[in-house]
């Protein structure tokens, strides 16, 4: 039996599986994560690989003598893509995603394996429920914080 799962009574001559709210909420905030990482790190590599594209184009284009609202449009493009970069900041909250999800995997790691803090505490499964929110805590006052910074440097920049 997996930890975080218990065994109820027998119903139709199968064992019925009741899944902890703790245990839940883990595997929840886990695809969570993931799946917000995964989505920045597509927008960030996204982003990157037009800006790249457009400020190659635009020797080449100078060369072929492409008219200059062409090269200008080409050149304003790379501010955009950028500025879309900093105000959404894909590629911090990527990063900040990705580790939360890991941090969040090591603590499902250890109370299966019944190790680490887990293999000495009388009550495993709150201790997780803990560490848990402590970790979905940090990382929402990261994001704020972080939120807030951006929001700021918009401001300046007016």
């Amino acid at each position: 039996m997996a930890a975080g799962v218990s065994t109820a009574d027998e119903i139709g001559g199968q064992a019925a599986e009741i899944v902890s709210p703790t245990w839940a909420r883990l595997e929840e905030q886990i695809a969570y994560y993931d799946r917000e990482a995964k989505k920045d790190q597509l927008w960030f590599r996204g982003l990157k690989v037009c800006q790249i594209v457009v400020a190659a184009a635009i020797p080449v284009m100078a060369g072929a003598s492409a008219p200059a609202w062409l090269v200008g449009s080409a050149g304003a493009l790379i501010v955009v893509l950028e500025g879309l970069q900093q105000l959404m900041q894909f590629q911090q909250n990527w990063s900040s995603y990705r580790t939360t999800c890991e941090q969040l995997r090591h603590e499902r790691f250890l109370f299966q394996a019944d190790a680490g803090p887990y293999a000495t505490s009388p009550r495993p499964e709150a201790l997780l429920a803990e560490q848990i929110e402590s970790l979905v805590s940090q990382e929402h006052a990261a994001w704020t914080s972080q939120q807030q910074e951006a929001q700021r440097r918009a401001e300046g920049s007016r």
